[in-house]
This record gives structure tokens, sequence and C-alpha cells, in this order.
């Protein structure tokens, strides 16, 4: 409809020039319709008729141009050719003209006819006639003719010459094919000074490079300084609300991932890192749907790595925990804010943190930020169905030993966290037996239930929060034992 305006728009312009005491100035000759009536055997056609046929004349032209215009720019080109003009008859619901279908474009020239009457012809190629005959004839195609073999025989090809060899198969199958097609396939057939080049060629402006180099020098530098901290504040507030940094998001990525990987004991620069995710995270302007997966590696690493920073001192342990909190709720974002792009990331990585929480030779800390992986990946849900029947074997085997080692500081934050992931079950809209609801001391038997079910430490920790929904919630996950 914008291209029928258009022509519309360009015939009206044209045909309302006029001078002072004239008639609107028509681009198409009246005379050519004329010609054509007559050439039907209408012989009587008015001035007005023909004036507003040509109106008309010039109106459709106009459109078919305009469409025809559509489709020349929509191949990438510059030069206008019949199959452009053919498609837009046809999307004009316009018989195609037959007959003028050429691979070259055409050549007009241009003649005079008088003042104001110009004539457009084809040029012909002129051809010199005697290099045309002095020109050597085509080859004489050969005979047509055809034969039958058999291709296999049950599944084995035989060795005849109209097949190829197992040799030619064998090099066949090892020379690379397409624009992408694997180095080493081409190294092993044969061909030297092979090169792959990308499809897709990605362009980062120097201005866009300026700035990946300003966010890691703020981040990643750790001096004691207000300035430094509020230069460090600035660069993470721009990253999570900056449109234009999508181009730099793979670099992103691969910047948070690299720092993962080689500064595991040092604590300050994994915490920037997830900083730099939690940002990226936030930003509506990126997506980051197909990162979801490699952004998750360094923030599991975070949270179940076994060395996180240095192992000595109160105030680095407490900080190696905090870390892992924070990772924590950031698998809990990514859990949620991709998971309807790809439906494998929820389980993958609620899968992936049970695994750590059940690993028996895992230091504490990784089973903390396990169960807390768990629980923001998999919700409530998970933990009803996967930790709760596998509390009283995690006591037995892991718990238990912890406690008589005589660490009470990671006993505890281990226990608080477990007891942080059950009482989740307490948020669920979840249906009560018996009208049972509301807060409340567990009764005898409950407890025993309760120590039965989960264990001795986790069900004297549950016992205590003395919440009977959450005590009802817990008893009602033994069936999925």
């Amino acid at each position: 409809m914008a291209a029928i305006r258009d022509a519309r728009g360009a015939v009206q312009d044209a045909s309302s020039t006029r001078g002072p005491g004239s008639e609107p100035r028509l681009l198409w000759n009246p005379e050519n319709v004329k010609d054509v009536a007559e050439s039907v055997g209408i012989g009587s056609l008015g001035d007005e008729a023909l004036r507003t046929l040509a109106q008309d004349v010039e109106y459709r032209i106009g459109q078919v141009i305009v469409e025809a215009l559509r489709f020349m720019r929509a191949a990438k080109r510059t030069t206008m050719t019949v199959q452009d003009m053919s498609q837009a008859l046809k999307v004009l619901d316009v018989e195609p003209l037959y007959g003028y279908d050429s691979t070259r474009p055409l050549r007009y020239g241009e003649a005079s006819l008088g003042p104001g009457q110009p004539l457009f012809y084809i040029e012909d190629e002129e051809v010199d006639f005697e290099k045309l005959i002095n020109a050597p004839l085509p080859k004489v195609p050969r005979d047509m003719s055809f034969t039958a073999h058999w291709l296999a025989v049950e599944g084995v090809q035989p060795s005849i010459p109209q097949n190829p060899s197992t040799a030619e198969l064998r090099g066949q199958d090892l020379i690379p094919k397409g624009p992408g097609a694997n180095p080493t396939l081409a190294a092993l057939a044969g061909h030297e000074n092979t090169s792959m080049k990308p499809a897709v060629k990605h362009i980062v402006s120097k201005e866009q490079t300026l700035y990946f180099e300003k966010i890691q020098a703020a981040l990643l530098d750790d001096t004691p300084d207000a300035e430094v901290r509020r230069l460090r504040e600035s660069a993470l507030e721009s990253v999570s609300t900056d449109p234009g940094i999508h181009q730099l998001v793979p670099y992103f990525v691969n910047f948070i991932s690299h720092e993962v990987t080689h500064h595991n004991d040092d604590v300050f620069v994994l915490r920037q890192m997830m900083e730099l995710t939690g940002a990226l995270i936030q930003n509506p302007h990126v997506f980051l749907d197909p990162y979801a997966s490699p952004l998750s590696a360094p923030v599991l690493t975070c949270l179940v790595g076994r060395k996180l920073g240095p192992a000595d001192g109160t105030d680095a342990i407490q900080e190696q925990y905090r870390l892992r909190e924070f990772a924590a709720s950031l698998i809990g974002q990514i859990a949620k804010k991709y998971s309807p792009s790809n439906k494998l990331l929820r389980p993958k990585l609620t899968r992936s943190c049970l695994k750590y929480f059940l690993d028996p030779m895992a230091p504490s800390s990784v089973w903390y930020g396990a169960i807390l992986g768990v629980l923001a990946a998999g919700g409530p849900e998970a933990v009803r169905i996967l930790v709760l029947p596998n509390l009283k074997d995690f006591e037995a085997s892991m718990l238990a030993p912890l406690r008589e080692k005589g660490d009470a500081t990671e006993f505890d934050v281990l226990v608080g966290g477990i007891l942080k992931a059950v009482k989740s079950l307490a948020g669920d809209d979840h249906p009560m037996q018996n009208g049972v609801n509301g807060d409340g001391q567990a009764s005898e038997r409950e407890a025993q239930q309760l120590k039965a079910f989960v264990g001795e430490i986790i069900g004297e920790g549950i016992t205590r929060l003395g919440d009977r929904r959450l005590n009802q919630a817990v008893l009602d996950a033994r069936s999925f034992q």
C-alpha cells in the first residue's frame, strides 16, 4: 500500500504541474493512447477521454515501477532487470510479459522526434559479420545414450567402472565441504594451505573496545580508595543500563569465564565477576538467552568450587560464604529468566547442585553452596522431591562426621543453609491434612516422625522452628521416597 501511495503521489505531483491558464501537464502522450485505441477498433475518442486514460496509464506505470524498485533493492542491486518488472506485475495481479527474459540488462537509446518528444528504443548489439563467419563452430554434442548398471547388490557396491572405487570414496569423504569445513580433514586429504574463513565477521568499533577496556580496568582495580570504589560502582551501573553493549556480550562472557578460571584463589576478583554477571542479567536491553549456559558455568564455579580464596582467617571464610550466597542468587535469576527459552537449563542447574550436595568427598562449604543452589534453581519443589528424601543419609555420612570434627562454625552454617531450604516449603500453598496450619509446638509424635524421616540433627532443627505447617509439609514429602 505504501508503494501504491508513493506512485500515486508521484503521478499526482507530476500531473498537477500547470502554468497560468493551462491544463495539467501529462507525462504520457495522449496520442499513444489514441493509437492503441485505433488498433483495437475504437476510432472516436474525445479529448477528455484520452486525457483521462493517459492519466490512468501514468498512475499504473508509476505503480509498476515502484514495485519493481522494491524487488531491485531487496536483491541489493542498483540496476533494474526484466525479472523485477515481471515480479512487480505478478504482485499487482497483472499478467506478466512474455519473451523479454534476459540475464543482461537491456540498453535503451534515446532519439528525438521533435521539441519535447523523446523516443526510446532498445539498442541492438553490433556484430562484425566477418568475425561471425570466421568464428570457430561450437563442438558437436555427443549422442544421447542410456545404460544400466547395478549401484548396489544386497547393500554391497560392485566393483565396476561405473561405480567409484573405495579409494575415491575415502578421498571424497576427507575433502572438506562448504566454507566452514574442518581444516583438519583437508590436511588429512592431502590439501595444503587450508584456511577456514568465518561466515560472519564480527566488527567492534574503537569506542566499544575502549569501553570494554575501561570496564575491565575499573573492576579489577582493588585499590582501597573511595574514588576507585565509586568508579567500580559506576562501571557496574553502566553495564546494567547501557543499551549499546550488545556487541560486547560475548566478550564480557569470555572475560568472566577467563577470570573465574584463573583466579580461584582471589575472592575479590571472583566477587567482581559475579557483580558483572549480575549487571549483565539486569540490563533490560541485552539479549542474553544464547549465553545463558556459558554464563552459568562461572557462576556454578563460584557456588560449588572446592577452593575459593585463601582458606586461612575467619574473615576470608566469611567472605567465601558470602560469595557462595551471591552466586546462588545469580543461579536463581538465570534459571528463572532464561528457562522459557532453554527448557533444559533449570533441570541441568538443579541436577549439578544436587550432585555436589550429595558428594561425600566435598568440603562443607561446597555442600552449603550446593543446597542454596538447589533452592535457587529448583525452588521448594526441588527441595521437597530431591533433598528431603536424602537428608537422613546425608546426616549419617556427612553431617554427623562434620560435627565430630569439632568445627562448630562450619557445622552451624551448613545446618542453617539446610534449614533455610527446608523452610521454603512453608511458603507454598501446600494442602494441610486435618486442618493443621499455623505456628505451634510440634507434638511428640510429629517430632519423632520428623527425626525418623530427615535425621536427628535436621529433625531437631525443624522442631525448634515451631511451625506445624512446615512440619506437615516435610512429613508429606515421605511419599516421594
